[in-house]
Formats: structure tokens, C-alpha cells, sequence
């Protein structure tokens, strides 16, 4: 039974991702009174979502449920239980008509490219080494300095221009650092040869590129979302369904929020919002200053296009996912759903693959009809040698509006610009990854939301939710102890109030 508390908040959710449910289920059995507001008609999870399509079901993107946080991994078991999987990660990269294991195994590596071309690329990695880019602002000159601009044209390039759609020249180190931080071309031989083995079983030292496994849920990451709604509503939480947020105003010091179908609902003490920071700005009142507005709208998103062909299972390939390093196709990236969860496809005769297209919403890909999308998908997956356009049975299109954050030159100090705006604007909390416009993964976006939480049931702003890395490590920004521990220093750090 939900029970008032004296010190009850009310707090209005904008998102049912997993930044939005994860505040919502740790507000909710802290007897707050917490109402989300997901746009949405049907799914829950954002891009953590998992779509059907006559009893198959496919992931958005990919979501891989591995934490350097315990916090994040022990909310996981929480809500799931022996429901999460452990799966074995297999990827490869496929490049000039060969495939390729990612993490790189050396030996192979060097058999395929050959002889010539592997002394090439190690002595671009030697000079690389010895005169590296000072300062690399870009990502082409970050990845550069960590592999040798030879096996950046090889393995970076191609795949990161469809991703973002502009020169890597244009984007920024960031995006790189944040992703890959921790790997290069000797970590990777290193790895390849002893195995990506965390030291005395400490998972925070293993680097996220190089994990061999990872729990999944069953039914796909949405299982996880659908669920963690189902133990919120027990816990009195109201969630909202096809109420997108039109606007949010701030006064007597109270929120209220304008939904969709003209409703208002009022009386807010705090507002957590990971909608778009774009979207989110431009619906407060009173308006952000000029500066701060002006800076929001300039902000970027890349959208993507997934095309799910389910096939006769001809044992075309077994991998998770497939980076497709070849600029003749436009596919970017090849997901095998069965070999993410074998419960996603109800018949083991057939399998169910995901080629992921990257686009800008309202270019030529993205207004594309659904049947040109399959027939290109279909054309595709045979010219990579993965399977046979007469083995598709069915195909289905799902379009991914602002699936990543645009890292250019200029989003830090846009966001910035937003980040002081906000101390005008008490109880306004941006979460996750399109909240707080930060490429990250998703137990990142979880840790913003616990964070936030955190502060809001103490009554107290202990907690920096900007200072969340990508791992969902929390840096309060100072000096710590060397004889602390890795595993401690994971867990986060209260801001430090001279």
C-alpha cells in the first residue's frame, strides 16, 4: 500500500526511458509523488525500448547491460531477477570484403590485411607514438594518436562519417575519448592475446570496448523498462502514456506542465527531464536568457533507421553486431537479435536481423517508403556475404528520432551555456542522455537519474549529476586517497561544501 510521507515531493518526469523510470521506481519507494510523462502512445524504455513485429522482437540499437557501478548493476537484478541473461559478446568489424574480430585478434588481423599493409600500420602507429597531434580537438586526430592514422582510415573512418553523417575532421575528441576511452592499437594486441580478464575479478577495470560478456534480459531491454512501470505503478507512481510535453512554467516557486492534449497539471516541486535539451529549453517559462536559448537550439542530433529482416536461419553468421567499415554499402551497422536473446525469436527455424541505417530526420533515408528501405536492406546484407535475399521472409522498418547527441565543435559550450542558465530555474533536473545532451551509455543516464533522486529525497543538492562519466563513475573533482580502492571510488562522491 503507497503511504503518504510527511516530507512528500511532487515531481513531474518528462521520458520513460531508463534515465525518466530508473528516478521514478527509486522516488516511488521513497513514497514520493511522482508523475512521468512519456510521448509515446506504446513503448516505454526510449531507445532502450524493444519493438515487435509478428512475435519477434528486436532491440533499438543494441543495449548491452554491463556496469563499472554495482548501484546500477544491483537496480538490474532488482527489477529482472534470473530474467537477465549472461551472453557471450561476439563482434566483428567487416572491411575491403573481409571480416574481421573486434576486439582485434592480432594474428588475424595481420593474415588479412596482409603482410605490407600490417608493417604499414604499425609503423604509422610508431610515428604516431613519437609524434603524436598535441592537444587533439577533432576525432580524427584523437584516434590518430591512439592507432596510427593508417589504421584509423582502416577501422575508424568510414564507419564514424555514416554514423555522424560529417567529416571526422568535425567532430569532436570527445565523442572519441568518452567511447573508446582506455583502448588503443597495444591495449587492443593486449587484450587480444590475454583476454579482456578484469584483475582479481574487478569489473572496473576491465575497458567497456573489450568485455566478453554481458547480462541481457530475455525479451529484450525493454522487458526491463515494461517491468520496472509495472513495480512503479505498485509503488503509486502515475505514468502517463501519449502525453508529450508541450511546455513547463515556473512560478510561486512551483512547476506546472502543459501536456499534449491541452491539460495542465500543476503544483511541481521538481521537474527531471530527459527529452531532447533542445525540445526542453524551448518549452520553459519564463524563457531561458537569451544566451542560453540561443545556444539550446544550435544543438545537433543524428536519427537512425533500423530495417528488420527476418530470415530462414541458414547459419549466415553468428555475431551480436557487425560494424560495417565499407563505404560501397550504406548500412553502418548488421544486428543478429537471435544471438542477443534466442527468446526474441519464437521460431528457431528462422532468425531476425537489424540493419542500422544513419540519417538526418527528413533527408532522403529517412522519407524513404518502408519498401525501398527493405529492398535496399535485402540487397545490402547479400553484397556483405551474410545471408541471401531469397532467405528473407518478412521485413519492417523502425525510425529512431534523435538516437545520439551530436558531438561537434561547438556542443560544449552550448551545453555550458544551458548548464548556468539552469541555477535560475530551482527543481529543474536534465537527466540522461538526450537530457543532458551527453553521448553515454545507459547506465550513465541511470546514474544522472539515481543521483538526482538522491538529492530530492534528502532535500539537499549533495550531488552533481554533470559529474557522471560514460562508465557512470561520479568524479567529485578532487584528490582522492591512494590507498582507495577502485571498486570504492565508483561509488558517488557528495560535493564538498567549503
Amino acid at each position: 500500500m503507497y503511504k503518504k510521507n510527511i516530507m512528500q515531493k511532487r515531481i513531474a518526469i518528462i521520458g520513460a526511458g531508463p534515465a525518466g523510470l530508473t528516478a521514478a521506481y527509486l522516488l516511488g519507494k521513497a513514497e514520493q509523488d511522482v508523475t512521468v510523462f512519456e510521448k509515446d502512445p506504446h513503448y516505454v524504455g526510449g531507445i532502450s525500448r524493444t519493438e515487435t513485429y509478428k512475435g519477434y522482437s528486436f532491440d533499438i540499437g543494441g543495449h548491452r547491460f554491463f556496469s563499472k557501478s554495482k548501484e546500477v548493476e544491483d537496480f538490474w537484478t532488482e527489477i529482472l531477477g534470473d530474467e537477465m541473461l549472461e551472453r557471450p559478446r561476439s563482434s566483428r568489424m567487416y572491411y575491403n570484403k573481409k571480416f574481421f574480430a573486434y576486439p582485434l585478434v592480432a594474428f588475424e588481423a595481420l593474415r588479412k590485411l596482409g603482410i605490407i599493409e600490417s608493417a604499414l600500420c604499425v609503423l604509422s602507429y610508431m610515428h604516431a607514438k613519437l609524434f603524436p597531434v598535441k592537444n587533439p580537438d577533432n576525432l580524427e586526430d584523437w584516434v590518430s594518436n591512439q592507432f596510427g592514422k593508417r589504421l584509423y582510415r582502416i577501422f575508424f573512418q568510414t564507419y564514424t562519417e555514416k554514423v555522424w553523417g560529417i567529416p571526422c575532421k568535425e567532430v569532436s575528441a570527445d565523442w572519441a575519448a568518452q567511447r573508446i576511452k582506455g583502448l588503443s592499437l597495444s591495449s587492443a594486441i593486449w587484450n587480444a592475446l590475454f583476454k579482456a580478464k578484469a584483475a582479481g575479478g574487478d569489473k572496473s577495470k576491465v575497458i567497456k570496448t573489450l568485455i566478453d560478456s554481458f547480462r541481457y534480459p530475455k525479451k529484450g531491454p525493454g522487458m526491463m523498462w515494461e517491468r520496472c512501470v509495472e513495480k512503479s505503478k505498485a509503488l503509486g507512481v502515475h505514468i502517463e502514456m501519449n502525453a508529450g510535453v508541450k511546455e513547463i512554467h515556473y512560478a510561486n516557486n512551483k512547476w506546472s506542465v502543459k501536456i499534449a492534449n491541452g491539460n495542465t497539471l500543476e503544483g511541481f516541486d521538481f521537474v527531471l527531464s530527459s527529452a531532447p535539451m533542445r525540445e526542453l529549453i524551448a518549452s520553459v517559462y519564463p524563457r531561458f536568457p537569451e544566451k542560453a536559448y540561443n545556444a539550446s537550439q544550435q544543438l545537433k542530433y543524428r536519427d537512425f533507421i533500423t530495417v528488420v529482416l527476418i530470415c530462414k536461419d541458414e547459419d549466415a553468421f553468428t555475431d551480436n553486431w557487425i560494424y560495417i567499415h565499407e563505404p560501397n554499402v550504406k548500412v553502418g551497422r548488421i544486428q543478429n537479435f537471435k544471438s542477443w536473446s534466442p527468446y526474441m525469436v519464437p521460431d528457431p527455424a528462422m532468425v531476425c536481423y537489424g540493419l542500422e541505417y544513419f540519417c538526418f530526420e527528413g533527408d532522403g533515408m529517412w522519407t524513404s517508403k518502408d519498401e525501398d528501405l527493405i529492398a535496399l536492406a535485402k540487397k545490402e546484407i547479400e553484397q556483405i556475404g551474410l545471408t541471401k535475399q531469397s532467405a528473407v521472409v518478412e521485413g519492417y522498418v523502425v525510425r529512431q528520432p534523435k538516437a545520439y547527441p551530436v558531438y561537434d565543435h561547438y556542443y560544449k559550450d552550448n551545453v555550458e551555456a544551458v548548464k548556468e542558465a539552469l541555477a535560475d530555474y530551482p527543481g529543474l533536473y536534465l537527466i540522461g542522455r538526450n537530457g543532458m545532451h551527453k553521448y553515454n551509455n545507459q547506465d550513465h543516464s541511470m546514474m544522472t537519474a539515481m543521483l538526482a533522486a538522491k538529492n530530492i529525497i534528502s532535500g539537499k543538492t549533495e550531488y552533481d549529476v554533470w559529474n557522471v562519466n560514460e562508465d557512470a563513475e561520479y568524479h567529485e573533482g578532487g584528490l582522492r586517497g591512494a590507498d582507495e580502492k577502485v571498486s570504492e571510488r565508483l561509488v558517488p562522491q557528495k560535493i564538498h561544501k567549503d
